[in-house]
């Protein structure tokens, strides 16, 4: 009888999983001459290839007989044996050394240089995968598989069976504290910076603007991924090829949120399809499909593999398993209780439906099912040499060594994203209809509080105007909810396709800056609406204490719409549901009502008044007080002691400064903050 087939093996004529590829072509390199690497066609080695700068790198030969590779300012970067030249660098290469350019790999073999081209076709596996969290648990044990080139993989198992762990591990987003990943025999975590760009990954949640239409969200998102230098046209011809093939071009000019869930999964798929990756992760594509949407799914991602693409898909659906090449079964505790043909899992586990294997993965959470998995004749044949292969790993290469360069400089990043953010909020007419509406109805409001002396002095008899305080009450207190709602849903629902966007280069700091500017000229848009309308029909002091009162005023208020609309930024960047934003902004809008320092003495009570020194609101008043002399203006708290004044309403150009400065020096911390909470939500080697 024929052997069964070897661990590792697939269909007739495919690769081992740790075999040697062939070289794709071959280059001679002549002593005294240089080779120029690049997209460009008048390079001597021309690489079409959308990831590779149009003048990348050069090899040359150096006086003593060696060869060099030199970094010609690439965007992606130049790689030696995984790991990145910095820009404009340089290092010699010996026999050994494998040179990373895009997705060509280059080796020097005498004087001749070896090119090994990625097409798709590659192999992968996971061996001895642990991942061990805070007080030594282990929720990933020592998990090994592996898998021919274009072949389709299932990932199933219960909740808590450690899919997404296992899942982020594959992809180096939280690299396995044991083990090994390795893409087409290279260590991915030790040569994380140049294979990610290798590997696509599809979240469970679209990874696209659904306000945007199809053609319009590939089109940023090939604007972020490719390098600076990449033409117009050629992001085009690239975004066409990708619609075709998913037979998407029928519906290129429709909005995201218009289609169906099947088709939306596939415009995710598209996006990840445009750097051309050879292996590709999805996260629960199916999951709220009907079982019609379910198939379709499948049957695409059975395609891709079948085009020479590597796919493994995590699914809580058991409907259209049997599409799959292999199966992966995750037991509770993060443990492999399975790996091998789809169709002799049920077997395996001796049940007639997946229903009766999950039923017992429940009732039985003591069992040891890895280990009865060890001990089978499955193991022998799937997975045993995997586990028998020393692991490589020893010491993982330093944070900046495995940090994907940025394709494109920070100015170039910033001008695109709020491009795209305002592109976003152009096509979501209801958000601009309430960014409108609110601003004028809050200034409306104000103008109902009935004053005979607006916000001026009062005309003898009377010393007071109480009603000025108010007035700039329920004005700083529209401001600031204005601010704040503005933000407060911003990162939250954009929280996934920011994590993406961060593993292929997306700089932090240029992402926070497009919406605090986009966001910023809204407010402060906002600011003017609500000023023109509640001071338009009352009274002014005569003067202000360096410009015109209204104008004083009006900036007093735009600095706290600013400062509000960061700690809307602030709460959400904390919550982990957009849901759990609006009892936060309301509780945020209460707080500013009662520390403003108008409705009771906040002044002179030792840690009420430190603590009203954190809300915006308290400044802003502050600094209306100080233009308005609200301190005269309103009738003292303590009557026997008039001279007892709140000292940040001095009317003085000092104190004015001081407040509005103070204003906008939290909003200033509340960004720090954001950019330190964004840490949170992206891949471990992007941290710093």
């Amino acid at each position: 009888a024929p052997a069964p087939p070897g661990p590792g093996t697939g269909p007739a004529g495919s690769a081992p999983v740790h075999g040697d590829r062939s070289p794709t072509t071959f280059h001679q390199l002549a002593l005294g001459r240089v080779m120029r690497i690049g997209r460009a066609l008048e390079n001597d080695l021309v690489v079409s290839d959308l990831q590779v700068s149009r003048h990348h790198a050069e090899f040359h030969a150096t006086p003593d007989g060696r060869f060099e590779i030199r970094d010609l300012g690439s965007h992606n970067g130049t790689y030696v044996n995984g790991q990145p030249l910095s820009k404009s660098g340089s290092a010699l290469i010996g026999p050994n050394d494998t040179v990373g350019v895009g997705h060509s790999t280059f080796r020097l073999v005498g004087d001749r240089l070896e090119e090994f081209v990625d097409t798709g076709e590659v192999s992968f596996a996971a061996r001895h995968l642990t991942v061990t969290v805070d007080g030594g648990k282990q929720i990933l044990k020592d998990v090994s598989f592996g898998v021919p080139e274009k072949s389709l993989i299932g990932v199933i198992g219960p909740s808590g069976s450690g899919k997404s762990t296992l899942l982020k591990a594959l992809t180096g987003y939280r690299p396995a504290n044991q083990g090994d990943v390795l893409y087409d025999n290279r260590n991915l975590y030790k040569q994380f910076a140049e294979l990610r760009q290798r590997i696509g990954l599809v979240p469970q949640d679209d990874i696209l603007h659904k306000e945007l239409t199809v053609t319009r969200a590939l089109k940023y998102a090939a604007k972020l991924r490719f390098p600076a230098d990449t033409t117009e046209a050629e992001r085009q011809a690239r975004i066409h090829e990708v619609l075709t093939e998913l037979k998407l071009d029928v519906h290129k000019d429709k909005k995201v949120t218009s289609l169906s869930g099947g088709q939306r999964k596939r415009v995710s798929v598209a996006l990840e399809l445009l750097t051309k990756p050879s292996l590709i992760f999805l996260d629960e594509p199916t999951s709220g499909l009907d079982p019609g949407m379910d198939r379709d799914v499948m049957q695409l991602l059975r395609g891709l593999a079948d085009d020479g693409r590597t796919v493994l898909v995590v699914t809580h659906s058991v409907a259209e398993l049997a599409i799959c090449d292999k199966l992966l079964v995750m037991a509770p505790g993060g443990a492999v209780a399975y790996f091998g043909p789809p169709d002799e899992a049920l077997n395996f586990f001796g049940y007639t439906t997946w229903a009766d294997v999950f039923s017992a993965f429940e009732n039985y959470r003591d069992y040891d099912w890895s280990g009865r998995w060890r001990g089978s004749q499955h193991y022998q044949m799937y997975a045993a040499d995997i586990d028998a292969a020393a692991v490589q790993s020893v010491h993982m290469p330093p944070p900046q060594q495995m940090r994907p360069p940025k394709p494109q400089g920070w100015g170039t990043q910033l001008w695109t994203l709020m491009r795209r953010y305002l592109s976003v909020i152009g096509s979501d007419k209801g958000f601009m209809g309430l960014m409108v509406i609110l601003p004028a109805v809050l200034g409306i409001v104000s103008v109902v509080i009935p004053s005979d002396y607006g916000l001026a002095p009062p005309k003898p008899p009377h010393k007071f105007n109480g009603d000025a305080g108010t007035i700039m009450l329920i004005l700083t207190i529209g401001m600031c909810f204005s601010g704040a709602a503005n933000s407060v849903r911003e990162l939250i629902k954009e929280r996934v396709i920011y994590e993406r966007e961060r593993a292929t280069g997306l700089s932090r700091s240029a992402y926070l800056m497009s919406k605090v500017i986009v966001l910023g000229m809204i407010t402060a848009l906002q600011g003017v609406i609500i000023c023109g309308i509640g001071f338009a029909t009352r009274d002014l002091p005569e003067e202000g204490l360096i410009m015109p009162p209204a104008v004083e005023l009006c900036l007093t208020v735009i600095a706290l719409g600013f400062t509000s609309m960061m700690f809307g930024l602030v709460i959400s960047s904390l919550v982990k549901t957009a849901e759990k934003t609006m009892p936060l902004l309301v509780m945020f809008a209460i707080v500013q009502v009662v520390f403003t320092g108008i409705l009771f003495q906040v002044y002179g009570s030792p840690g009420l008044e430190q603590f009203a020194w954190l809300m915006p609101s308290r400044w802003a008043i502050a600094g209306a007080g100080s233009t308005l002399d609200l301190a005269h203006l309103m009738p003292p708290w303590d009557t026997s002691n008039p001279t007892d004044l709140d000292p940040l309403w001095e009317h003085s150009v000092s104190q004015w400064g001081i407040n509005i400065s103070v204003l906008l020096f939290l909003g200033v911390v509340c960004g720090f903050a954001v950019a330190r909470l964004l840490r949170r939500h992206e891949p471990e080697v992007m941290r710093k």
